[in-house]
């Protein structure tokens, strides 16, 4: 049977994948950023996941405003990477895992949750920078996807509690997949950033937090706001958040915090890394050595 070791929650800034190309990770505009993924690194080398499910939210590197399904869900045996003008060179290809795929799209359907079937599939930053974040060194990538797109760019917007029935959905699929995959769940985006318009360079530090601390073990606390809510709270992108509803969603009950990092601002975005684990396999101490690192300007960040 397959097993649900834990998951992982990160930004996927395109500022990130420059910063690893030009090798600023010890930069100390960087440094707090990719300290935090030091215990999800370790992590992730004691439990030897063999599949990650990855909900994101694609760019217009796959879909566009004219064709942007509410949740698609890519049923390829491989999934390329391709430039999407960030100046981000292509990264090499991610192997699928197709049969995982059709059950979890089967379930979904039989949950009456109307999903976009891709067997031909474009991957962006949203999966290969926290993909890289996890995995440093490239390819070969260690694990096989299954990548999740939810629509957090054309209103209307999916609920967060649409997105949270949708990740417990996927969770009862993963429980009773047959396979003998070793799956972590991966939720990318945010958190609060708002890119355009009068409130561009929108950090909201107190919302921030709050979806943080709500996320392991109270997260029906994160569907009391609509996503209408969640674009003034946290900005026009900050509503990325769903990415990581859906994915708490997925990885189920059990799941304690073992590591956090909140650090502003990077590209003008609250950036943040959340390893949750539920895994038997290992027992690591809560990472508290960069638990919280914000700028110090961060007073004038509106909350």
């Amino acid at each position: 049977m397959a097993t649900i070791l834990g998951g992982i929650f990160s930004s996927h800034v395109p500022g990130i994948g420059v910063a690893i190309a030009r090798g600023l990770q010890q930069d100390p505009y960087w440094k707090p950023f990719f300290d935090g993924f030091a215990p999800v690194q370790s992590w992730l080398a004691a439990i030897r996941p063999t599949t990650a499910v990855v909900f994101y939210n694609d760019h217009g590197l796959n879909f566009f405003l004219d064709k942007m399904p509410t949740f698609a869900v890519g049923a390829a045996a491989e999934y390329n990477n391709a430039d999407e003008g960030w100046g981000l060179t292509p990264t090499a290809p991610f192997a699928g895992a197709p049969a995982l795929s059709w059950h979890i799209i089967e379930t979904l359907v039989d949950a009456e949750f109307d999903v976009t079937t891709c067997q031909k599939m474009l991957v962006d930053h949203a999966v290969t920078i926290p993909c890289a974040l996890a995995w440093p060194g490239g390819a070969p990538w260690p694990v096989r996807i299954v990548p999740i797109a939810i629509n957090t760019v054309q209103h209307p917007l999916p609920s967060p509690k649409r997105v949270l029935a949708l990740g417990r959905a996927v969770n009862r699929a993963l429980a009773s997949w047959e396979g003998d995959d070793r799956i972590v769940v991966m939720g990318t985006g945010g958190l609060s950033h708002q890119l355009e318009g009068e409130r561009a360079g929108h950090i909201n530090v107190a919302y921030d937090r709050f979806c943080m601390d709500k996320l392991t073990d109270d997260p029906a606390a994160l569907v009391a706001h609509s996503s209408l809510d969640i674009v003034e709270l946290a900005g026009s992108q900050g509503v990325e958040i769903l990415n990581w509803i859906a994915a708490r969603g997925a990885l189920g009950d059990g799941a304690r915090e073992a590591s956090r990092t909140y650090h502003i601002p990077i590209s003008n975005t609250a950036a943040a890394v959340m390893l949750l684990d539920r895994s038997d396999v290992v027992s690591i101490p809560a990472h508290d050595a960069a638990a919280e690192v914000v700028a110090q300007d961060s007073a004038r960040h509106a909350t």
